[in-house]
């Protein structure tokens, strides 16, 4: 069976646009295709008339600093993210989220912008980018733009981008500053399900006197679509570093998020329990990657974590 009709390669993102416009609704943009092509072949997707390779635009492949941010390509692969010096400094909860994904094929062909554009609200990457506070660049017929990344996301598996002329161009953040740190961890099946019961991602910033004076945390899959928690944003806040109430940020986040059964996964009830489980892992972690700012972490039982 053929679920496509024309297979190109545009080498900038004009002429890709150009090609999207001309079969509107019937050209999809594949990367590494790890999520589109399975899609194609059972079902999920109906037949397109083109698929459109991204992947030889040189600037989608790119992993750059510039003006105080990071600039990650949409079509760059999962295996170059974890190995990028710039993202294991600035960025190590996106390089522990990419690391996880898939195996080592996997990776090496998916993309960073797959994982967002698919629109699940458990991507591990998405997760990831939404602690770092990204912004998603944007191209289309009136020019390029910058949103946050939460503004993609309409539904789930779907986006701003579906069934437009648009391609998701790169995924931009803030370097990392003095006393900034992240971390991500997430929980799967022991049978490895593509997709996690659960993950989470915390950045935070310490000031000074070592209290948490900005913190951004997010869960997925924790509503329909991929989003940040920012009551226990909030809750976080203002706490001393060396003691962090856990079991209150854990009541603002579990007020917060929509967990639901999944008959292939988890019930809602066992994610709840293990919001508190991924909480205390991260904390501590999140904590002990801000470089030079506390000696070693140790959770302790209870409400706290507790610097040694």
């Amino acid at each position: 069976m053929t679920y496509w009709d024309r297979y190109l390669q545009p080498t900038t993102v004009d002429e890709a646009l150009r090609v999207l416009a001309q079969a509107p609704g019937e050209a999809r943009v594949i990367a590494g295709g790890t999520d589109l092509l399975l899609d194609l072949q059972r079902g999920r997707q109906v037949p397109v008339r083109a698929l459109v390779d991204v992947t030889g635009i040189a600037e989608l492949c790119e992993i750059r600093a510039e003006d105080g941010a990071l600039i990650v390509g949409a079509a760059a692969t999962h295996s170059r993210i974890v190995e990028h010096p710039l993202l294991i400094r600035d960025a190590p909860c996106l390089v522990e989220a990419c690391s996880l994904i898939g195996g080592p094929q996997v990776r090496n062909v998916a993309t960073l912008g797959g994982n967002v554009a698919h629109g699940l609200p458990a991507a591990d990457g998405t997760i990831a980018l939404l602690a770092l506070g990204a912004q998603a660049v944007v191209a289309d017929a009136d020019g390029r733009r910058t949103v946050p990344l939460e503004d993609l996301f309409v539904a789930p598996g779907r986006t701003t981008l579906s069934g437009r002329a648009a391609i998701l161009v790169g995924l931009r953040f803030p370097q990392r500053g003095p006393h900034e740190g992240s971390a991500f961890h997430r929980i799967m099946r022991p049978q490895g399900i593509a997709i996690a019961i659960l993950n989470m991602a915390l950045w935070l910033r310490l000031d000074e006197t070592g209290t948490i004076d900005e913190a951004r945390l997010a869960a997925g899959p924790g509503g329909p679509t991929p989003r940040r928690s920012r009551k226990a944003e909030a809750r976080l806040c203002g706490q001393s570093a060396k003691r962090v109430d856990i079991e209150g940020v854990l009541v603002a986040l579990a007020e917060e998020v929509q967990l639901r059964t999944s008959a292939h996964r988890a019930t809602a009830e066992y994610r709840h329990h293990l919001l508190g489980v991924l909480l205390r892992r991260i904390v501590p972690r999140a904590l002990a990657s801000v470089a030079g700012a506390l000696p070693a972490i140790e959770q302790e039982s209870g409400e706290s974590v507790e610097a040694g």
